[in-house]
């Protein structure tokens, strides 16, 4: 079994920055891919970054340019640098890890809040 734990979202103001991390701890193998998706008040899931075990990444066209995911895999973990946030940052954000055949995985989800 898997699990996903996050830290780091909160409340901040239009401009500021804040970095989500998610740390995985099971059984982890590769290949995989880890990474954010972001579910605003009344709206869908979406994807945010996700990122490659061998560290290829992808983003929404809404967040390049802002925001910069990252991972350590000795530690299973990912991360989210966010600069630059816009109150339609504004959501509930959940971590990923997305192993193929051998399963996906959902983190609990960390708020984050952008005030205008």
């Amino acid at each position: 079994q898997v699990q996903l734990v996050e830290s780091g979202g909160g409340l901040v103001q239009a401009g500021g920055s804040l970095r989500l991390s998610c740390a995985a701890s099971g059984s982890i193998f590769s290949p995989n891919v880890m990474g954010w998706y972001r579910q605003p008040p009344g709206t869908q899931r979406e994807l945010v970054a996700t990122m490659t075990n061998r560290g290829t990444t992808n983003y929404a066209d809404s967040v390049k340019g802002r925001f910069t995911i990252s991972r350590d895999n000795a530690k299973n973990t990912v991360y989210l640098q966010m600069n630059s946030l816009k109150p339609e940052d504004t959501a509930v954000y959940y971590c990923n890890l997305n192993q193929f055949f051998r399963g996906g995985y959902w983190g609990q989800g960390t708020q984050v809040t952008v005030s205008s």
